[in-house]
């Protein structure tokens, strides 16, 4: 896989995960096989157990049976007869086929399927969790925006991106750390300084020649005539192209800005990083290691990373001839910082599509500082095109310029945006539809999620209204086909998130989100929840109040509100 945190435990999950259990099942059988001679003594392949596409194949399918044949020189089929014969009893298991080519095909018992409904009740908002990652350090950079302007709606993909990640990575028993990374220090803070310093000067009658590659939107000059306000007329006269308290008060302002954007989202950090306080300290102790390792030259009078002798096609400069560290090096750092002196066991940084090219000379750079590049997983998201009744939506109409994701956000809301940027994996482009994700309609697959929590909601208010509370229901008299359908998605939920957790991909969580709504919307359509037979009215409002757990923490974990009320 190209990035991902491995299955480290399996053992003592919080929450079953079907998958690891059937995977168990699987590598016994095998085991046992071998034992009694009816399959040769080789070494075992990793027992890989996937979701058929098709419901007649069973709950789960295992292909080792085909990943077998070969080494013991047995047919696939019969190979995959031996592994049923010797599997070890379980309850999980209700039925199990062999089928051409060679696959073991599992059903789920549905004696078992119903008994998990009290297990989730048992475990309640916990459900879900699955303790593979033993507590391992693991820091989720994201965004990390230049303070020089408002969030934009890419800015917002990365934002629900690497805050769904961490989510599910907490989840999953890692310890996660969420940052920001303030990109204080360079060029691009040194131009819009020197564009707030021009508007400043402008406010007061000056004629001024805003510079080349000036910042021209308008939040400039709101922060100008802000500083204006504050200050009045102490930064006139400065020598150079902006007096310090100007960079430092804009950053400042534009910092408090995103902050803003950041909590009308819902995100939250758990640390922000300055770039500046790498220097001088965290820089030349990162240079170092590269001198000492060979992996720095001088030459047109600029320092460079000789990433060459790695792989890379050129090399790339470190500091600039006239002295200024580029901000490659201090990326450098700031990974040196993460790894050597924070001592997280993983990072994962969530970047934008104009970062794709920083990606190998990154990794070259982490190896060349002694650390496994594994280690750093980097992952790149595409961007976002906003439409509105099939027609692509360029400009704000409230400005004139780039649609800020403050814009989005206060027009369809925060759980739409959270649930449109995560519905297509990273390395997809994102189309949003605003029109759509404002409607109240059941196309609209926000609403459709949503309306599936409030429903069961309603439904255990109106059954409290009758004395009816479900707590002593019977499991056992959930036999329709659409409550198992409907059991069958809960339990998903542990292995939805080990997936998400391992691969990385936290757009599948919509996905299961959508997959569990349509499993309770045919159940509601098909069973009668509140009826003139109690006992069967009592099991099934246990049912509603089992997916009610699951589906409010899905959305959870998307960051998302689970309304009690549409």
């Amino acid at each position: 896989m190209p990035y991902g945190l491995g299955r480290l435990k399996i053992d003592g999950a919080m929450s079953l995960v079907v998958r690891w259990e059937i995977e168990s099942l699987v590598q016994e059988a095998v085991r046992r096989a071998q034992e009694v001679g009816r399959i040769p003594p080789v070494a075992l392949p990793q027992a890989t157990v996937e979701r058929p596409q098709r419901q007649e194949h069973g709950d789960y399918a295992s292909n080792i049976a085909l990943r077998l044949a070969r080494a013991v020189r047995m047919p696939p089929m019969e190979v995959a007869q031996v592994i049923a014969e010797h599997l070890p009893p379980s309850t999980m298991v209700g039925m199990v086929e062999v089928a051409p080519p060679g696959f073991i095909n599992f059903s789920l018992a549905p004696e078992w399927l119903a008994s998990q409904v009290d297990q989730i009740l048992a475990e309640g908002e916990g459900f879900g969790s699955v303790a593979m990652g033993c507590g391992e350090k693991v820091q989720v950079e994201f965004v990390s925006a230049n303070p020089t302007g408002p969030l934009t709606v890419g800015a917002g993909r990365g934002l629900a991106i690497g805050d769904a990640l961490a989510r599910v990575l907490a989840t999953a028993g890692y310890q996660v750390e969420k940052e920001y990374y303030i990109n204080d220090a360079g060029t691009q803070t040194e131009s819009f300084a020197t564009t707030l310093y021009a508007r400043y000067r402008q406010l007061f009658g000056e004629e001024v020649e805003v510079p080349p590659g000036a910042y021209t939107a308008s939040y400039v000059w709101e922060l100008a005539e802000e500083i204006r306000q504050e200050w009045g007329d102490r930064f006139l006269g400065a020598e150079g192209p902006y007096p310090p308290e100007i960079h430092e008060i804009g950053i400042r302002k534009m910092l408090a800005r995103i902050r803003d954007d950041l909590a009308l989202m819902g995100v939250e950090y758990d640390s922000w990083f300055s770039e500046r306080s790498l220097y001088p300290e965290t820089f030349q102790k990162a240079m170092e290691i590269l001198r000492q390792q060979g992996f720095v030259a001088e030459k047109e009078g600029a320092i460079w990373f000789v990433s060459s002798a790695l792989g890379e096609d050129k090399d790339n400069v470190l500091v600039r001839s006239n002295g200024k560290p580029t901000y490659f090096a201090s990326d450098i750092a700031y990974h040196y910082h993460k790894f050597l002196e924070r001592g997280f066991k993983r990072v994962v940084d969530v970047w934008g599509a104009d970062h794709q090219g920083h990606v190998p000379r990154m990794k070259a750079a982490v190896a060349a500082l002694g650390i496994d590049p594994d280690r750093l997983i980097i992952i790149i998201h595409q961007l976002v095109t906003l439409k509105r009744g099939g027609q692509e939506v360029r400009v704000s109409k409230r400005a004139g310029e780039v649609i800020t994701l403050r814009e989005v956000v206060e027009e369809v809301g925060a759980d739409a945006a959270r649930f449109f940027f995560l519905s297509r994996a990273p390395q997809s482009h994102v189309e949003f539809d605003l029109e759509l994700a404002k409607r109240q309609s059941m196309d609209n697959p926000v609403y459709y999620v949503q309306y599936a929590h409030a429903r069961m909601a309603g439904i255990l208010a109106h059954a409290a209204e009758r004395g009816l509370d479900g707590s002593h229901g019977d499991v056992g008299l959930l036999r329709e086909e659409a409550e198992l359908a409907l059991i069958r998605q809960l339990v998903r939920l542990p292995e939805t998130v080990e997936y998400v957790a391992r691969k990385l991909e936290p757009h599948v969580l919509p996905y299961y989100a959508l997959d569990l709504a349509t499993a309770f919307h045919d159940f509601y359509e098909r069973c009668r929840v509140v009826s003139e037979d109690v006992a069967l009215s009592l099991a099934r409002l246990k049912l509603v109040k089992a997916a009610k757990v699951v589906l409010a923490r899905t959305l959870r974990l998307m960051g998302m509100s689970a309304p009690d009320r549409m």
